[in-house]
């Protein structure tokens, strides 16, 4: 399935694009990210606003790898003095029109699904083994932490929770009647063999043994003290601290889960 450059993103960014290159530097942009074609004929807005159009009509063509990549010296703060103070405004603007239309950039050019329905975007990572990008996902998480450690919380454990139903789905696992993250956990954990039980070494035991303590206590955490389940305890004093020890332990055991699975994948007996 195509991803589409959506419309209101394809006029933020073509009217942003022409104060930062000439017409010459523009197409050289162009054919940087792989748009297809020849340059259109107009104005600097004009060509832009066709080529990202073009993009998304080309089959054969990534639209939204392509605007990645158009954006990627803005975004990712690669100014040229005399851009620097314009950029700040124009890097707010795609942002925004990025997150209304439920996209996010993800920094080196990558831009995908928003966390408020990161299904999608999170099993094509998985599927395509993009450690590096699921990393990016959980630094996004991150920025949440010290404005709203209750939402990082809830993203961070979204993230771990889908991650082990994206591989229940690939491998033509049951999917437990509940569907919360102790119950998916649980069954990826005895698929993966991820059990303190069986492993020789004591070390490993305590190490293994405390990860699926994190699990609990990241499904627990959210379920008390994020934004998913409102505030009910309101006595609860969820701080940027706590939130950012949860993020990092959910990034932790997801790259654990998906590594054991790559390497599960790989072995002659499940090829």
């Amino acid at each position: 399935m195509q991803h589409l450059i959506p419309t209101p993103v394809i006029s933020v960014v073509s009217r942003i694009l022409p104060d930062r290159y000439t017409a010459d530097g523009l197409d050289e942009l162009f054919r940087y990210a792989g748009a297809p074609g020849e340059p259109p004929l107009g104005s600097k807005a004009d060509r832009a606003q066709a080529w990202l159009r073009r993009s998304n009509k080309e089959a054969s063509v990534d639209a939204l790898s392509v605007l990645g990549k158009i954006i990627e010296e803005l975004i990712d703060g690669l100014s040229r003095p005399e851009f620097v103070e314009r950029d700040g405004e124009h890097r707010d603007q795609i942002v925004q029109v990025l997150e209304q239309n439920n996209l996010t950039y993800l920094r080196g050019g990558r831009i995908v699904g928003s966390l408020g329905a990161p299904s999608h975007s999170l099993e094509t990572l998985i599927k395509e083994n993009d450690l590096r990008s699921i990393d990016s996902e959980f630094q996004r998480a991150m920025k949440t932490i010290e404005d709203s450690p209750r939402d990082a919380v809830s993203a961070a454990s979204n993230i771990l929770e889908i991650a082990c139903k994206v591989i229940i789905a690939a491998d033509g696992l049951t999917l437990p009647a509940k569907e919360d993250l102790s119950s998916v956990w649980n069954v990826i954990r005895k698929h993966l063999g991820i059990d303190a039980g069986i492993v020789e070494n004591q070390d490993l035991q305590k190490i293994i043994s405390g990860l699926c303590s994190v699990v609990g206590g990241i499904g627990a955490l959210r379920t008390h003290a994020s934004s998913a389940h409102g505030n009910a305890h309101k006595n609860y004093k969820l701080e940027p601290r706590h939130a950012r020890l949860a993020v990092h332990s959910a990034h932790t055991v997801t790259m654990f889960i998906i590594e054991s699975w790559i390497k599960r994948k790989s072995e002659p007996t499940n090829g």
